[in-house]
């Protein structure tokens, strides 16, 4: 279904993004990857399942080089077929103390750029009346936590704007769908589980049953493949008919 499309997939140097990136171009889809993390090694990981690999460097709050972005996939890859939106960052403060500039940031990546990449991608999709967008959101989009303002707001909008853009689509071949994963075992969390097992002199195993427990009932991680494994799905013909949903992968986290 989707070998020789191609897929770009925002903020996808490492952690989720990587993780879909691989899936799916171990389904056959050149990918193009995009992020600020070491993207050789990635592209390299890649490549070495046997479809094209790309990467370009855009920052995703900058409007003008997300339009750079996509004209480099029209121009080297012919396109996008598969868009999957995933870059995202995070602050924790208290709305009081939450720095002005760091909500601007959050919001500019993790929801305007989705905004964006979509609108550019979407007059070539209706053309061949076939396209696939998966907006990465979070349980945050379902739900809220304390002194994570600005990514609750953000991720909250993916899923109101993957419903609109769903609606607008609903007659084509393009669909468009959120995955909320709950916590998801990344190089990012792992650091977040060492310096809790550091802080508090307990086990790693001990932190992360603590980081789980606050949260997700499972009591395990999501895991990029299994993530990866879903958008492989949302982009066969099983899910032809599967538009605009907000589909949790958190233990449980949001059924509470």
């Amino acid at each position: 279904m989707i070998k020789g499309k191609t897929a770009l997939v925002t903020g996808s140097t490492s952690g989720i993004g990587l993780g879909v990136a691989r899936c799916l171009a171990a389904q056959g889809a050149n990918v193009i990857l995009n992020g600020f993390g070491e993207h050789e090694q990635a592209r390299a990981e890649i490549a070495a399942l046997g479809v094209k690999a790309g990467y370009h460097g855009a920052d995703m709050s900058v409007p003008t080089q997300i339009e750079a972005m996509m004209a480099y996939a029209v121009s080297d890859f012919g396109g996008v077929d598969i868009l999957v939106n995933n870059a995202g960052i995070q602050h924790v403060a208290p709305v009081e103390d939450f720095p002005v500039e760091k909500w601007d940031a959050i919001i500019a990546i993790n929801l305007s750029s989705a905004f964006h990449t979509t609108r550019l991608a979407v007059p070539a999709m209706r053309k061949q009346n076939w396209g696939r967008i998966i907006n990465i959101a979070s349980a945050h989009g379902l739900v809220a936590s304390a002194q994570k303002s600005a990514y609750v707001a953000a991720k909250h909008g993916i899923v109101g704007f993957t419903k609109s853009i769903a609606l607008e689509t609903a007659t084509t071949g393009i669909t468009v769908n959120a995955i909320c994963p709950g916590w998801v075992l990344t190089p990012l969390v792992q650091k977040q589980i060492d310096a809790r097992a550091a802080k508090e002199g307990i086990s790693v195993q001990q932190a992360n049953i603590g980081l789980l427990a606050e949260k997700q009932p499972s009591l395990q991680f999501t895991t990029p493949q299994q993530l990866g494994e879903l958008a492989v799905f949302l982009c066969s013909s099983a899910a032809d008919n599967v538009r605009g949903q907000a589909w949790a992968v958190d233990g449980g986290w949001t059924a509470q």
